[in-house]
């Protein structure tokens, strides 16, 4: 599959990197530092661009850039018309530590609103980039971790649930794009697990429905 990485932060060049090694194409977009996305695309024997470029050759994007970023971005993608589009950004000041959205919208809610025709699948934003590598390495073991995603199209979502596994995580299903009302907070519980506690940030959780 062909996959344009918008952002190549932790986040976007940690999961350029393990798409690559799952055999899929991958192309960079979007970097603050000069050079990012010539050595990410020459690491992963992929290719990177311009928003614009790597927008109209991907099938599957990922937006995982800051929050503050987001406008920027998706002004230079266009429309996204029909394109599936992986969001895993949060909605948080400058500080990265309050949400800017909720409690009645979300992020993904914003999104879709600004790009009405991409088909929006909300996952990748309640793990810490630091489990990603830890997770591709064990992947193929029995009870892999978890990771929830929400969406409203069954296609894009079953093309979401694809590349999750990929990854190493089993994906979980929570419903549709409004969850993200609820995903987004969870994400910064998520956080303080990962950073504020004990352990090391390689923070990852499964749900299990008991039964008597």
């Amino acid at each position: 599959m062909k996959i344009g990485i918008l952002g190549s932060g932790l986040m976007g060049g940690t999961l350029g990197r393990l798409w690559a090694r799952a055999a899929h194409e991958v192309a960079f977009a979007y970097a603050r530092t000069p050079g990012k996305l010539d050595a990410l695309a020459q690491e992963t024997g992929g290719t990177c661009g311009s928003v614009a470029e790597v927008v109209a050759r991907s099938e599957v994007l990922l937006l995982s850039v800051h929050w503050r970023q987001v406008d920027d971005v998706l002004a230079e993608a266009g429309d996204l018309a029909g394109k599936v589009v992986l969001n895993c950004c949060v909605p948080l000041d400058e500080t990265d530590t309050n949400l800017v959205l909720g409690p009645d919208t979300s992020g993904a809610e914003v999104l879709l609103a600004r790009c009405p025709k991409a088909r929006w699948v909300g996952c990748f934003n309640t793990s810490p980039s630091e489990s990603l590598d830890l997770v591709f390495a064990r992947k193929g073991q029995d009870d892999p971790p978890q990771l929830l995603v929400y969406g409203d199209d069954s296609d894009a979502l079953e093309m979401a649930h694809g590349l999750i596994r990929d990854i190493g995580f089993a994906p979980c299903p929570a419903g549709g794009l409004r969850t993200a009302r609820f995903v987004e907070p969870f994400a910064m519980v998520t956080a303080v697990l990962a950073y504020d506690q004990p352990g090391g940030p390689a923070l990852t959780y499964r749900f299990e429905k008991l039964r008597n």
